[in-house]
């Protein structure tokens, strides 16, 4: 899509998407305006990130993390309130079988500690608002060892 230059009042009833990279580089409650449609970049590796409240001016809105830095203890969260649907395949570095793992009814955490439950270098997970309470997850995660569910509740 080329740029666009307005000149005088512009009116979107569906808002704006932003495009390019954010580097997330320590906890960040994110909003929609600052970080949907971009690729957020995680540079700290017990990061806690948490995705803007649901609401129906932002359903549609799609967040995707991309891991840059290792994670140790790394979170992507909802409010609380909001869950997840949808589900992530951990991939293993030794040539083992991964897996995939669905969130249930009650996760609205993504954990992720770079062996185990994910977040080598490379893992991207993506978030997107679909339903009053309910971000849809999919990705890639890299993990290591004996693989485990990366959804938990707060």
């Amino acid at each position: 899509m080329a740029l666009t230059t307005f000149s005088g009042p512009v009116k979107s009833n569906n808002g704006f998407i932003g495009q390019g990279a954010a580097d997330l580089t320590a906890d960040t409650t994110l909003t929609v305006n600052a970080h949907a449609g971009r690729v957020l970049t995680t540079n700290d590796a017990d990061g806690k990130f948490t995705l803007p409240t649901i609401t129906s001016d932002n359903i549609g809105s799609t967040f995707t993390f991309y891991v840059e830095t290792a994670a140790t203890d790394m979170d992507i969260k909802t409010d609380g309130t909001d869950k997840f649907v949808g589900g992530l395949f951990t991939g293993v570095n030794d040539n083992a079988n991964g897996k995939t793992f669905i969130s249930g009814a009650s996760n609205d955490v993504i954990t992720m500690n770079g062996t185990t439950t994910g977040g080598l270098v490379g893992s991207m997970v993506t978030a997107t608002a679909i339903a009053t309470a309910k971000y849809v997850v999919s990705g890639v995660i890299l993990g290591s060892g004996t693989l485990v569910t990366p959804f938990a509740d707060a």
